[in-house]
């Protein structure tokens, strides 16, 4: 026996265990698998290639049921499909129109061992259960029910920056890559670009008007030869990863790498991101997703913060994990670095930031970008610095610009400079000039604690081009006559900028420490509350209170009566009387699914609550459901770190129903709780 031979990985085994078993068991006693026929394009031939395989499956006895094909008015895709079971499709009326859908539980009522469903990025009718069909597919798979489904290389979310460089077109339907990475086969269905022109100019993937359309802009034949190669790419990417994983197993191959995405600029966050989660993939190695939030991002405004929380919703869709962190702008550095150390990163991902305008770089010279600053601190990672990628010119919007911030600023700085002005005035005759620089200094101080180091900075050159012209010798001219001058002027300046920058930077510690007294305050009285509570009705509304007050939200607990019904019996500031049916499928979906559900989720989110499962180790005993005053208070980055990620799990179908919850919810017999109350 050779000890010496490297241990095979433990998970492998087991990986392998159900991949083996999966086609044997019961319909319903595992997950279905998945199989995406992937192409470059549309009209190469992808549903074609899914319905013949599929004909050979139902021939050789698997219960096959198509569940939605388009076929685009080709015949000889029709053909294919008059072979095959197919699935009554549902009417949803929208906007005045008749929309047919997939009927996702007909579906799982049929229950077939196979099921077909086309488009995979297709993003369903508003009010639907999942806003994206890829998230049906999702519960579909869940309970037991095998899937072939297609999918374009454009519609893949890491790719999506890659796609509008190389065609000008950015997608907006887009599949998280987890959804390839859960895919158990992908095949790629590839046809070179001139024979998929020839098929266009035939009318056999767009009518004749709209194909000459697409082949002027989107199916040129260099955006056409490029997007097969990136498909390509992608399906050896997943060869690369099956032969990664098996040496793994082998005991071949280990690896301790972690990667982090440092992001800094809101603008190019969602492109730093996507190129994160591409070498991530090519790697095969976890991976973090950090931000620093400081008050220059805060001071953008809610344009800057809906950005940056965008781009984390977006790691977190591609599978990051994600740490939001605080600190002063001159601690950034060392946040980032120190969160890198903590989490053993060994990779470091930046983006380089520099703008266009003269006094940008001027800027950029002075203060140097995080890049920079990173790179000559991080001596113990492997750095990589990426071009920002912008929008495509001719769809990209440009963000409103805040009219009153710069103004208000200059005004208040001009200000301060008149009065010093003023109040040194009379002192001119009495005291050295060189003494009147203090008077200046305290008002630089004064509007450095009021506005932070960028108001500090405007009143400390204002102060210095007061000075010279007012008490320096010649009078009122900027010119300086003599060395005594020359001094004291660089005395003030340097005064002027030090104080008003230790200033600024205790203004922005005053309110770090405030937000962290804030949150201690809201948990010791939670815990005082929950202290001095004698029964579960009074730990419930003390829940309820703690959480409301915390994210600034109303709140809700829904819980089982003796008969499993689940009713409301705490909220705050009072118990909601009445639930519309939606609004309670979405406590249902969380409560029977163990999920988040609800506003801001991928189920049911035309909901105006969010409910999280109230859970412990064992099965989920309730909900508790929020409804934000601020709607975009749900998507701070900082409130999101106070529940659990609400990312796209697959429901247990064991513990999991398979009927609509929409059709069963309602509205439960509902016992009145006091909810005024003072502990």
């Amino acid at each position: 026996m050779d000890h010496d031979a490297p241990r095979p990985d433990p998970e492998t085994f087991l990986s392998e265990a159900n991949a083996e078993a999966g086609p044997d068991l019961p319909a319903g006693s595992a997950p279905g698998r998945l199989k995406i026929f992937l192409g470059a394009s549309p009209g190469v031939g992808k549903t074609y290639a899914m319905l013949e395989e599929a004909r050979a499956d139902h021939g050789a006895g698997i219960d096959t049921v198509v569940a939605l094909a388009e076929t685009h008015g080709r015949a000889e895709t029709a053909a294919l499909l008059a072979h095959l079971e197919q699935l009554p499709r549902r009417i949803v009326t929208y906007r005045g129109r008749q929309i047919s859908e997939m009927d996702l539980d007909g579906l799982l009522a049929r229950h077939p061992r196979l099921a077909l469903i086309d488009e995979l990025a297709h993003t369903n009718v508003p009010g639907a259960r999942h806003p994206k069909r890829w998230q049906d597919v999702e519960e579909v798979l869940a309970a037991g029910i095998d899937v072939y489904t297609t999918l374009n290389i454009q519609h893949i979310d890491s790719l999506n920056d890659v796609v509008a460089r190389i065609t000008g077109v950015r997608v907006q339907e887009t599949v998280p890559d987890a959804i390839l990475q859960r895919a158990d086969e992908i095949r790629m269905i590839d046809l070179p670009a001139e024979d998929l022109i020839k098929r266009m100019r035939e009318g056999k993937v767009y009518m004749p008007v709209e194909a000459g359309r697409a082949l002027l802009n989107f199916f040129s034949k260099p955006n056409l030869t490029a997007l097969r190669e990136l498909a390509l790419r992608t399906a050896a990417s997943r060869v690369d990863a099956d032969m990664l994983a098996l040496n793994q197993g082998n005991g071949r191959l280990a690896t301790q790498d972690r990667l982090m995405v440092c992001l800094d600029d809101p603008a190019s966050a969602k492109a730093l991101v996507r190129a994160g989660r591409r070498m991530t993939d090519r790697a095969r190695i976890p991976w973090i997703v950090a931000t620093v939030i400081t008050p220059e991002i805060e001071r953008r405004g809610p344009a800057a913060a809906g950005a940056m929380a965008d781009a984390l919703a977006v790691a977190e869709r591609l599978g990051a994990e994600v740490q939001i962190l605080r600190a002063d702008r001159a601690d950034v550095v060392d946040e980032l670095l120190a969160a890198g150390r903590r989490h053993k990163a060994s990779r470091l991902i930046l983006g380089r930031r520099i703008g266009a305008g003269w006094w940008q770089r001027l800027l950029a010279r002075i203060m140097p970008p995080l890049s920079e600053r990173i790179l000559e601190k991080a001596v113990d990672f492997e750095v990589t610095v990426l071009a920002p990628t912008s929008e495509p010119a001719p769809r990209r919007e440009k963000a409103p610009r805040r009219a009153l911030g710069w103004p208000i600023l200059l005004a208040e700085a001009v200000g301060v400079t008149v009065i010093s002005t003023a109040i040194a005035t009379p002192f001119d005759r009495f005291v050295p000039v060189a003494s009147l620089a203090v008077i200046y200094l305290v008002g630089v101080l004064s509007i450095g604690m009021r506005r932070g180091i960028a108001g500090a900075v405007l009143a400390s050159v204002l102060g210095f081009l007061a000075y010279n012209y007012f008490f320096t010798s010649p009078y009122y001219s900027l010119r300086v006559a003599s060395h005594e001058s020359v001094v004291a002027l660089l005395v003030f300046t340097v005064s002027a900028l030090f104080t008003g920058s230790l200033a600024g930077r205790l203004k922005q510690q005053i309110e770090f420490m405030r937000v962290t007294q804030a949150r201690t305050q809201t948990l010791y009285d939670f815990a005082r509350k929950i202290a001095s509570a004698s029964t579960t009705d009074d730990v419930l509304w003390a829940a309820a209170a703690h959480i409301a007050h915390s994210l600034e939200c109303h709140s809700l607990i829904l819980m089982p009566d003796g008969a499993g019904d689940l009713q409301q019996v705490q909220g705050f500031p009072s118990v909601e009387e009445d639930l519309a049916p939606q609004i309670f499928a979405a406590a249902l979906w969380a409560y029977q699914k163990n999920v988040p559900a609800g506003a801001g989720t991928d189920t049911l989110p035309a909901s105006d609550w969010m409910f999280l499962p109230l859970a412990t180790q064992g099965a989920p005993i309730g909900a508790i459901g929020v409804r934000f005053l601020d709607p975009a208070r749900g998507r701070d980055p900082e409130t999101r770190r106070l529940w659990p990620r609400s990312r796209i799990r697959s429901p247990s179908p064991s513990s999991a129903s398979r009927s609509n919850p929409i059709s069963n919810a309602r509205v439960w017999p509902r016992r009145p709780r006091p909810c005024a109350r003072r502990f």
